[in-house]
């Protein structure tokens, strides 16, 4: 399984937020991460083609009681790995953080 999603490369997302220049290694590393809960999350086929390679501003959970897990989620994932949130992608986030209750975000660094 690894194997093949190293072949096909990195998610669009990881890519294109600095994942681009991570070595083999690293790589691996986030295809392969089970030490975090956040990493992966079980949704529909439905849910996970219509979100695509899609980020917060173009794409949010349709049921507006899913969207501050997704936010928080986005955000643990994205620090973990030290991904970059564009300014667009984060004025999406900011905003539907905005209805989220004010919970810390607890998060380890990937490695």
């Amino acid at each position: 399984m690894i194997k093949n999603l190293l072949q096909r490369g990195l998610p669009a997302q990881v890519h294109d937020s600095g994942g681009y220049a991570w070595d083999a290694a690293r790589r691996e590393a986030y295809a392969n991460d089970q030490a975090s809960p956040l990493t992966l999350i079980a949704v529909t086929a439905k849910s996970n083609r219509s979100k695509a390679d899609q980020d917060p501003s173009t794409w949010m959970p349709p049921a507006e009681g899913d969207r501050c897990a997704y936010v928080t989620h986005w955000v643990a994932v994205k620090t973990r790995w030290k991904l970059a949130i564009d300014p667009s992608e984060e004025a999406a986030l900011a905003e539907n953080a905005t209805r989220c209750p004010n919970v810390p975000i607890k998060v380890q660094l990937a490695r």
